[in-house]
Parts: structure tokens; C-alpha cells; sequence
């Protein structure tokens, strides 16, 4: 570590630094006590800070009876400093499993900085600690190594982020938090304000508006790392408040969007040891983003671990991080996402395709698969190799899975490693119908086919649930991590609810070029250049093309069934801007939350945030949300129903 990150503090050096080199130095260090051992004669102290542990003596012959005294009345969570003389350990008493566990520091003088009450649980890894305690005591959990190296990946990540940004010629620029509340807005969070009774700021759920006003307003690439806000309800990829890396450039197509989010993401992945191996390839066409139409496959080097170099770096190894990620990353059609794995957030890591058996089946004796076709449906079948041997328990949960996402039950074929086979709808196939789908299905003894007959929305919505519940339930291999983007999304779906069609992403984003004229006629039939990044099967980011031209703008309000003056009053300062020479623009926002949860491996979001909400929105820590006082409702001229 160099000298300079400790020349402004209290020790010398942190408690993850010190290796072998470093016997007969002398050192001061301060941290927080993790444990003490008592050895007749001899006591241990370890001393745990952000960047690791060390192990500390406390020795008579050493030390003055002062300072031993002090050993003997330490507690965990003491805060204390020490100085001493660096040692090689006994023979036999190193620890391979530390990285400085090949010293020791002979103490020669110890400051007891603060004293610290019992923790609520257990400063350390590991802990089968209920969240709940962990987050209303959050910041003792803070202390333990593996938060402290997410958060530490959290900086370390947003760091790469800004520095691949700055060298790509972006600006970074800080847009509104108080902004106006918009027809698609019901998700807002609404902020009263004293500045007019009745009259509310919306707290943003993207800079969306913002950024392409900057297009506007010639800065051609931008940049920010936004906070935002979403009313909605929780899970444990979701937060009511969100940090998302937020991107947009002028004069671009698709391809320069996609080729430059690659080749951010290639730099910051190698600035957490993803080694990018560098592959000249032809044929592809990345646009503006160069580097990555030559990078082929990225391994890792096992994670976050302590660098000698580095001041803050944890103990811990980040093993949620695998190696597998390749570049350039497919591009799958969101048609052809939902028809092979049955949802727009594919999880590329195992097989469990789906397939469309409709034309085998559609004149087949068993009437659920042919009456599905016949009224315009399809039918599917997953083949999960191997799994022909579950018991019909088992078989029974996997229906329980299907129907819970819309079937109205789960057909399915056990087939015997022996050569049996088992299944209510055998009879009615007839041998010619089940021998052609056992060739379309590659089925062999000892598989197990699933099947779904409904419409096509309702059948990938089943066999998309039933795919993950197996890979769950199989134990499937899911090690590493596979993005991909899907792009081609439909510009708009129909909101039965509100009886008009709402666009699939945003209304800004540009239709495909050859749908425009289809716009009045047919909407549902629009395509658009809109594209998500999909990692892991999360949602890892979204964007589009964004329209520049007003009366194209305008003629979306209106399919959206806006009238004139209803698109006015709402979006009149991005119609007035349009009118003043637009770029062609485009953009991308990435869920930094939800990629730190994915490279650490992490369980849920919360894993990612200092101090995350529950999944109810509360905040255990402080209480939030609370009332407030009679008084400063009535300054804002607001009353309780």
C-alpha cells in the first residue's frame, strides 16, 4: 500500500496489510477488536478494520503491566490503537487461510480509543442472523468482511464506471430530483411542497426527459450515476429507491449503443480481475464501441481478493464472481426470447428450451392440445433430460408450478430408463403422434416431457416458470455469468384496463423505420429500437432510440390516445425542444443495485445497498416512513383522510 494513504491517519499501516517482508518493521494500527484469546501467560488479540485482520500479542516480557492489563480487560468491538514490532509466527501457528496470517505484532503499547457494549449478534461471517436484526442494527453490520467487500466492490465498480465514461469523451451531468409528475407517472413518489397548496414535485423514476433535452442541447454524450425512485411493490431485486448507470449519445444508431455499453462493461469487469482476452473477429458490427468486436472471452481470476497495493481491499474473496462472460454478446430477438425460453429475461446458463409442437399435435386425440391449436394457440413442451425418474410427487409440484403462472393443469410423459412409459395422455396421442414428438423433443429413457396448451402469452408465461422451478429443483449447473441482449421489442402492448395501448418501454422511443406508416393503422403491429440487457436472467438494463422528430412524437401521443392538447400540457417542453434541430439520440440506463448483487453473487439487492429498505419499504434503521406533525401538513396546506 503506498505511504501516502496512510499519512493522514493514526497508524502506519491497515490491518490487511502486513506479510512477511514486513518482520522487524515497526507499526502502529487501530481498529476494532474481533477477538481475544486468552492464553495463560500470552493474549491474542485480533484486529479487524475495512482492509482485514491482525493478529496482535499481548506479552509481560514485552510489554509494561499497563499495557497487559489492557489485554486482559478487552472486549470484542473495542476500539483500540497499539503499537509493536512485526514478527514471523511460531512455527506451526500461521494460517494459510489469512492473508496476513504469517505474522504477528508484538505489542509494546496499546490506547483504548472507545469501549463497546455486547452486538446484537455476532461481528462476523456467516451468521445465520435474522435481516431484520442485521438491518436495524445496520451499520455493526457493516463491520462484518463480506458487507464490507460489497461495498467495496460497489466503489471499486462505480469507480471504473466514471473512468470509462471520462476516456470515451462523456460529460457527467447532474439532472433534477424535484421534478413534475406525467400521465405515466403512477408510480411517482409525490413530494407537497409550500410553494402552492395542491401543486407536488415526482421524484424521478429515470432522467429520461433530461437526458434527451441535454441531446438537445448539443452535449452528445452524457452521462450519470442517478438516483431514483419507484412506488411499487418490493422484491429482492427492487428498492423503492435505486442508483442506475445512466447513458445517452447523439448521432448514434442501435449498433453504437450496444457496442459502447459492451465496452464500458468490458473495462469494468477487468477492474474487478475479469481479464478480457483479446480476439480479432470480423463480421461484427459494433459501431462506435471498437474495443469489444475484438474481445472474444473474459475469465476471472478469482474475485475481489486483498491486493499488497490496495488500502481498503477486504480479507474476503468475492466468490459470487465467476469467470464465463463472452464478448461480444449475442442479440436474440425478443420474439425469439419468449418462443425458446418463454420470457423477455432469459437465463442463457442452462438448456430447458421450449418447443412448439403445435403442427405434430394439432389433429391428435387428446383435445387440450388440439383445441388449442384450433383456436389459434400453440403448444409447447420442455424435455428435462434425466428427470424421467421423478417420483409423481414430485411431477405434481411442477404442475403446481404451471398453474399457478395461468395453466389449468400440466400434461407430461415420464419416460423409464427401461424403456417404460408413464403418462395419462399417452392413450390419446395414439403411437404415431408420440413417436413424432419424441424425435422433435430428442427424447431418450429417462427423460421427463413437460407440457402447456393456451395461448402463446399464457403458454410462455407457464413454461418460462416451470424452466426456472426445474433448474431450481435439478440442481442445475447456473456457475459464471451469461449476458445477452434482446432487442426488437414491440412499441406498443394493450392495456385492457385503460382500453388503449401503452408503450412497452417508454413513448419517446423510435419506431422501426418500415412500421411508421403503420402507426394510425395497425400500432400493435409497430416495432421499435429498443434493446434490454439481460444477465444472468435479470433485467440488467434497458433502452431505446429515442424519437427526434416532433410530429413523429406527436402521432405516438395520439396512438397512445392522447389528444393534442392532453400531449401539450403534459410533454410541451419536450415537443417545443423537438422543434429546435433534435440529433438523432439514444441511450441506456443499468441497474447498478441489481449488477452488484449479480457479480457478488448475492441473494438479494439488499446485499448490495449500505442502508437498503425491507421488502415492505421500511427502513428498520430509522424508522422511515413515519407521520409527521399536524403542523407541517397544515404549512402544506395537506390534510389526512
Amino acid at each position: 500500500m503506498s505511504d501516502s494513504l496512510n499519512k493522514h491517519s493514526m497508524h502506519s499501516h491497515t490491518c490487511g496489510q502486513l506479510r512477511a517482508p514486513d518482520v522487524g518493521r515497526a507499526v502502529v494500527l487501530t481498529g476494532w477488536v474481533a477477538h481475544r484469546r486468552d492464553h495463560g501467560g500470552l493474549i491474542f488479540v485480533d484486529l479487524r478494520d475495512r482492509a482485514g485482520t491482525t493478529q496482535c500479542v499481548f506479552d509481560p516480557e514485552y510489554c509494561s503491566n499497563t499495557v497487559f492489563s489492557l489485554g486482559e480487560k478487552m472486549r470484542p468491538e473495542w476500539v483500540i490503537a497499539v503499537s509493536g514490532r512485526v514478527r514471523e509466527r511460531p512455527e506451526g501457528t500461521a494460517n494459510p487461510d489469512m492473508p496476513t496470517g504469517a505474522v504477528e505484532v508484538l505489542l509494546s503499547d496499546c490506547t483504548v480509543l472507545n469501549s463497546s457494549e455486547t452486538p446484537p449478534f455476532p461481528i462476523e461471517d456467516g451468521i445465520e442472523t435474522d435481516e431484520a436484526l442485521r438491518l436495524r442494527w445496520r451499520y455493526l453490520d457493516i463491520r462484518r468482511p463480506e458487507v464490507m467487500a460489497a461495498l467495496k466492490l460497489r466503489s471499486d465498480v462505480t469507480a471504473a464506471l466514471h473512468g470509462a465514461f471520462n476516456k470515451r469523451g462523456f460529460i457527467e451531468i447532474e439532472t433534477p430530483v424535484l421534478g413534475r409528475s406525467t400521465p405515466e407517472g403512477a408510480r411517482d413518489y409525490l413530494v407537497p411542497t409550500r410553494l402552492g397548496n395542491g401543486r407536488f414535485y415526482a421524484l424521478p423514476q429515470s432522467p429520461q426527459l433530461f437526458k434527451q433535452l441535454l441531446m438537445v442541447g448539443g452535449i452528445e454524450r452524457y452521462y450519470q450515476i442517478a438516483r431514483c425512485f419507484r412506488d411499487e411493490d418490493l422484491r429482492a431485486d427492487r428498492q423503492p429507491e435505486f442508483t442506475q448507470v445512466d447513458l445517452e449519445m447523439s448521432f448514434v444508431n442501435e449498433a453504437d449503443v450496444l457496442g459502447m455499453t459492451e465496452d464500458i462493461l468490458v473495462e469494468v469487469l477487468a477492474a474487478i480481475g475479469l481479464k478480457a482476452e483479446q480476439t480479432e473477429q470480423t463480421g461484427v458490427d459494433v459501431g462506435v464501441g471498437g474495443e469489444v468486436a475484438r474481445v472474444k472471452q473474459a475469465g476471472l481470476d478469482a474475485g475481489v481478493g486483498v491486493n499488497e497495493n490496495a488500502s481498503c481491499v477486504p480479507d474476503q474473496v468475492m466468490t459470487g464472481i465467476q469467470p464465463g462472460v463472452e464478448f461480444p454478446l449475442p442479440r436474440i430477438s425478443y420474439a425469439e426470447s419468449l418462443s425458446r425460453f418463454g420470457t423477455d429475461r432469459p437465463d442463457l446458463r442452462f438448456g430447458l428450451e421450449l418447443e412448439d409442437i403445435s403442427a405434430l399435435v394439432a389433429d391428435c386425440g387428446f383435445k387440450v392440445f388440439s383445441q388449442a391449436v384450433a383456436e389459434g394457440g400453440v403448444v409447447k413442451a420442455i424435455n428435462v433430460k434425466t428427470a424421467g425418474e421423478l417420483s409423481r410427487g414430485e411431477i405434481d409440484r411442477i404442475a403446481s408450478v404451471a398453474m399457478e403462472h395461468g395453466a389449468k393443469g400440466m400434461a407430461w410423459i415420464a419416460f423409464g430408463r427401461d424403456g417404460t412409459e408413464k403418462s395419462p395422455i399417452i392413450k390419446f396421442l395414439g403411437p404415431e403422434v408420440l413417436a413424432a414428438v419424441k424425435a422433435a423433443l430428442a427424447v431418450e429413457p429417462g427423460d421427463l416431457v413437460v407440457f402447456a396448451a393456451d395461448s402463446f402469452d399464457v403458454v410462455s408465461d407457464v413454461l418460462g416458470a416451470v424452466r426456472l422451478y426445474l433448474a431450481d429443483v435439478l440442481g442445475l449447473e447456473r456457475t459464471g455469468h451469461r449476458l445477452c441482449w434482446v432487442v426488437d421489442f414491440p412499441m406498443f402492448k394493450y392495456d385492457a384496463e385503460a382500453k388503449r395501448f401503452v408503450a412497452n418501454h417508454h413513448p419517446f422511443t423510435r419506431i422501426k423505420d418500415e412500421d411508421v406508416a403503420k402507426l394510425e393503422s395497425d400500432p400493435a403491429a409497430c416495432g421499435s429500437y429498443s434493446y434490454d440487457l439481460i444477465m444472468d436472467g435479470y433485467e440488467l438494463g434497458g433502452g431505446t432510440l429515442r424519437i427526434h422528430d416532433r410530429d413523429l412524437q406527436m402521432r405516438v401521443f395520439k396512438a397512445m390516445g392522447f389528444s393534442e392538447e392532453e400531449a401539450t400540457e403534459q410533454f410541451g417542453f419536450l415537443l417545443d425542444a423537438l422543434r429546435f434541430g433534435a440529433p438523432p439520440h439514444g441511450g441506456i440506463a443499468l441497474g447498478l443495485d441489481r449488477l452488484i448483487m449479480l457479480l457478488g453473487g448475492f441473494d438479494s439487492i439488499r446485499d448490495a445497498i449500505a442502508f437498503p429498505k425491507t421488502s415492505s419499504g421500511t427502513d428498520l434503521l430509522t424508522g422511515a416512513p413515519e407521520t409527521v406533525e399536524a403542523k407541517q401538513l397544515k404549512a402544506l396546506g395537506l390534510r389526512l383522510s
